[in-house]
């Protein structure tokens, strides 16, 4: 068998962990509603979820990291990129089991049980870590580099029909096939009718097949080992940097915990000084990478990776793409259900839809990344540029009709939704037609198309804002190749590190839903995302100072 027919096998293979990702990530829209349900937690509790699940991206690849300093070798390189994504797929089927234990005979309104549930979160997506940091490299080793992010694309469509698939599955897991008014499912969660036991069968499954994935990855003879030539680049100073940054946010948020325990009661001074001092975690992030860059640039030494610029603020700029496509996806469900001042209507004017309907719109939200992801990789199968313009169209209305028909096992939607999401998808073609593949251009094309998105939400109602809000999937779903492919350009020796330094950023999954949380918890859900505006405006600003910075170094984008 030739080598590019052994590459073509490797990255089938590869593509399952993709799917896993997506599946989990996506399905915790479902589940965060349901939490705050199920166990009466407020709206930041409930994005704790979110906090467990990257916060664990961040400790992974940063241990990762530190012990790679202290044994001066790259532990991940060691081992090599198959058996670091092995690794990780036995981490993540541990926590998949650790779920049965921690929810046994867990019944409504047992908060300290959803705490132990996000340990279970927690080492899942330490796992994860691991095999993100692997494959990530692996996908672009398997192949001309120049191609790598076009492998990256593709890897991210089938990420994403996992995060299309997902908030489905798990609705149907906990909910069945039927619908209930607001009020009987609330009575159906009281008497304990609907239980844990169904997330308990779906994660003990989900585990089962992480182990049959682990031993897949192990016995296949067409998966190369793969290990990167590139030797172990110690940054003492970027280390000693990050390692602070992570005692400040375990340092707030800590304190934020210990206002939830007790009896303690939420007035509106208490929920002012969270709300502080999660900004404060923000804002901690944020300096971090701005004191390395000007540090840097004084004396590059013991830096390592962020001596370069477009480097760090790729970091910053994968915080936030990554918060605001999780923020977006996962207060969506508390923007449908919440009921505006008592009106019996939701903030956008529609009747309040309880947790079992919510799955259809999250699944929408996160099929947008689907689709685009899948324009994005078309140029895997190099097609001509007259058959790549007709792909582009085609291309999005396809992946649109996967997304209907997976609903089609529970959810159905109407013409008028049908027609308002084609519509917010031809925004998207006319985008990619625009930026013509490059990624500066595609990163501008979709800030901006993602600031007015959000702005559109914030200042209407109805099926406008909606739809508005939703088709921040779309704005989001190319952004990743493009940051990744311009942070580590230019790197040389740096490469590898810069890009364990940008899985680190996962953080922003983990920081930034909770501070939208509450921010909805003190003003309202709607007003909270204007965090998802400031995300958007940041990735803008990134485009155009990235660009800037590469020209400077003679690195042409």
């Amino acid at each position: 068998m030739s080598s590019n027919q052994n590459n073509k096998s490797a990255l089938a293979t590869l593509c399952t962990v993709f799917f896993f990702w997506g599946f989990i990530a996506a399905s915790n829209s479902v589940f965060i509603p349901f939490c705050k349900t199920y166990f009466n937690i407020d709206q930041f509790q409930s994005q704790l979820v979110d906090f467990a699940f990257y916060g664990a991206y961040y400790i992974g690849a940063l241990s990762l990291f530190i012990m790679s300093s202290a044994v001066k070798r790259d532990i991940l390189n060691n081992w090599g990129y198959k058996n670091g994504i092995v690794y990780g797929l036995l981490l993540s089927a541990i926590g998949a089991f650790v779920m049965f234990p921690v929810t046994a005979g867990a019944e409504q309104g047992q908060t300290g049980v959803f705490y132990l549930v996000l340990i279970a979160f927690f080492i899942v997506a330490l796992g994860f870590s691991l095999q993100q940091t692997a494959a990530n490299p692996f996908t672009v080793a398997l192949g001309d580099p120049k191609t790598g992010s076009h492998r990256l694309n593709l890897t991210g469509g089938i990420n994403s029909f996992g995060t299309t698939i997902g908030p489905i599955v798990v609705s149907l897991a906990i909910f069945g096939t039927a619908s209930w008014s607001t009020d009987q499912l609330a009575e159906k969660i009281n008497s304990n009718e609907i239980t844990l036991v169904t997330v308990q069968v779906l994660y003990m499954c989900v585990g089962a097949l992480f182990l049959t994935a682990a031993a897949l990855f192990h016995f296949s003879k067409k998966l190369p080992a793969l290990k990167s030539d590139t030797a172990f680049e110690p940054a003492n100073k970027a280390r000693n940097l990050l390692i602070l940054l992570t005692l400040i946010i375990i340092g707030c948020f800590g304190y934020i915990f210990s206002t939830y325990a007790g009896d303690a009661v939420a007035t509106d001074q208490l929920e002012h000084t969270r709300l502080l001092i999660l900004f404060i975690a923000l804002f901690a992030v944020i300096a971090t990478v701005f004191v390395a860059n000007s540090s840097a640039a004084k004396n590059p030494i013991g830096w390592g990776a962020m001596k370069y610029p477009q480097l760090v603020l790729g970091m910053l700029a994968i915080f936030t793409y990554v918060g605001v496509e999780v923020t977006i996806g996962s207060n969506l469900g508390e923007l449908l259900k919440q009921s505006f001042e008592g009106t019996g209507l939701n903030a956008l004017g529609f009747p309040v839809l309880n947790d079992s309907e919510l799955g259809k719109y999250i699944s929408l939200y996160w099929g947008g990344l689907m689709i685009g992801r899948w324009v994005g990789a078309i140029t895997v199968f190099n097609p001509s540029k007259g058959v790549k313009k007709v792909l582009l169209i085609i291309v999005p209305y396809v992946a649109f009709a996967v997304i209907l028909l997976a609903n089609l096992v529970k959810y159905s939607f109407t013409l008028n939704e049908i027609l308002y999401f084609g519509i917010c998808i031809a925004v998207q073609i006319a985008g990619f037609l625009f930026a013509k593949d490059n990624p500066v251009k595609t990163l501008k094309t979709f800030s901006l198309l993602g600031i007015l998105a959000m702005l559109i939400g914030l200042f209407s109602s109805g099926n406008i804002a909606l739809f508005a809000f939703l088709s921040g999937g779309l704005c989001c779903s190319i952004m990743w190749p493009c940051i990744f492919t311009l942070s580590i350009a230019g790197l040389g020796k740096y490469t590898s590190q810069g890009s364990a330094f940008l899985i680190m950023m996962i953080l922003g999954g983990a920081i930034i839903p909770p501070v939208q949380g509450k921010l909805a918890d003190v003003f309202s859900i709607q007003s909270s995302y204007w965090m998802a505006v400031a995300c958007f405006a940041y990735l803008l600003f990134y485009a155009f100072r990235t660009k800037r910075v590469l020209d400077k170094q003679g690195v042409r984008y």
